[in-house]
């Protein structure tokens, strides 16, 4: 099996849905990402061997979206594109199946993406009047049309808006969160700490120019406009509850990541692609795992990834703290939290993960060390591009390390992955 280099990436500014990307669409935000990521590394004279990317919301239209921004972006119509979508993993993923086909030598390179925006949704008619609108189309003539339109009312003409909650519990990702942080008893105080500090790493690494590499401007935005370098503990505290309003309630606007619009793209490469095309490479893809829970009957929604890490660990030979950087993508702070508090549980490693004693606590100082989803967004489809990117580049800038990559999904997954220097 050969070495998967993670050469490089690149994305636009994340911005809050409902700003400056209102009028974009996802293959727009989608090629910007690519092109970027073109231009950085000369790929437009160069074999790609395949883009793998995607989106959660899309409409229709975007059947097509790998193949479309791929050609937008001039990377060429030889280069074959791919959709997948894994909702907040999916990128991730991508960067998983590029990663398997280098090391088994399928491919040579490849580019994992993904975008998302709220900003521009697929809003849909009720089933009664889309059915109405189908049937009209069928019909073979005027007859058949009128008779499809008889008896339509005007409350079948209402829109409907696409909602971010669980088709099996109703629930949205909020309130699911909600309930895994009473169940591990993560308190507000915390969870408001870990975003305070999210904002404070981020507009660190903004101040000394880690991002400069990574973003490139797009819409207006230089930088990501979800980001406060100004926000305050105090502030933090006073939110009220987001999901649950009771004063039980923890989750709130500021410890939860915003509707976020944005794209992202990696370049991955073999070692001979890279030493012919004289290439640097920042770090090396080394494992990869998925997972999933019953978060119907059994477990909490965001926790997939508590059981795929150690999977992963057992793989590798290594143990929890044998890492010098964690990336966890940071949807809530308390599904942070949540994970972080399973590792270091007796009963749940023995009893869910089937392990003699608790992977352990991690050195938190390790953590997200340049901020994460909570300050500078969630894409949902571009998070794992995101992180990978900028892991890649924090290993490279250390001169060498490890760094374990966490990500959690809807529909009880999540996607993990090991990075080395």
């Amino acid at each position: 099996m050969r070495k998967v280099c993670i050469v490089g990436g690149r994305r636009i500014p994340f911005a809050r849905s409902g700003g400056p990307y209102m009028k974009k669409g996802n293959k727009e935000l989608m090629t910007a990402s690519l092109e970027a990521l073109k231009v950085a590394y000369g790929l437009a004279d160069k074999p790609i061997g395949e883009v793998i990317l995607g989106a959660v919301s899309k409409h229709a239209s975007d059947f097509s979206l790998a193949r479309e921004a791929t050609i937008d972006s001039g990377l060429g119509y030889d280069t074959v594109a791919t959709d997948i979508q894994k909702a907040c993993g999916t990128s991730l993923e991508a960067a998983l199946i590029i990663g398997a086909k280098i090391a088994s030598g399928a491919l040579e390179s490849g580019i994992a993406a993904g975008t998302d925006t709220n900003s521009d949704i697929p809003v849909e008619f009720k089933k009664s009047f889309s059915d109405r609108l189908a049937q009209m189309n069928y019909a073979r003539d005027l007859g058949g049309r009128l008779k499809a339109l008889k008896g339509l009312s005007p409350s079948d003409l209402l829109p409907k808006f696409p909602a971010i909650k669980e088709p099996r519990t109703g629930l949205s990702m909020g309130e699911s969160c909600e309930l895994m942080a009473k169940r591990w008893k993560i308190t507000r105080e915390e969870q408001d700490q870990l975003a305070f500090e999210s904002h404070q790493k981020a507009a660190e690494a903004y101040e000394k120019g880690f991002y400069n590499d990574l973003i490139s401007s797009y819409g207006g935005l230089e930088k990501d406009n979800i980001l406060r370098p100004d926000i305050a503990l105090e502030k933090l505290s006073k939110l009220r509850p987001a999901f649950d309003k009771s004063e039980s309630g923890t989750l709130t606007a500021g410890n939860s990541t915003p509707l976020t619009d944005g794209s992202a793209a990696v370049f991955l490469c073999s070692e001979e692609y890279a030493k012919e095309h004289d290439l640097e490479v920042m770090a090396y893809l080394s494992f990869g795992q998925s997972a999933a829970v019953n978060y119907v009957e059994d477990e909490g929604l965001l926790m997939a990834p508590a059981y795929a890490v150690p999977k992963m660990l057992k793989r590798a030979g290594l143990n929890l703290q044998d890492f010098d950087f964690y990336e966890i993508h940071e949807a809530f702070a308390a599904q942070v939290l949540c994970t972080l508090k399973a590792w270091e549980d007796e009963s749940f490693c023995k009893e869910k993960l089937g392990l003699d004693q608790p992977l352990g606590p991690i050195d938190r100082s390790k953590l997200n060390v340049k901020g994460g989803s909570l300050a500078v967004g969630h894409p949902f489809a571009a998070t794992g591009a995101r992180i990978l990117a900028a892991t890649a580049k924090i290993l490279h800038e250390n001169k060498g390390g490890r760094a374990l990559i966490s990500i959690c999904t809807a529909g009880g997954m999540g996607v993990t992955a090991i990075v080395e220097s």
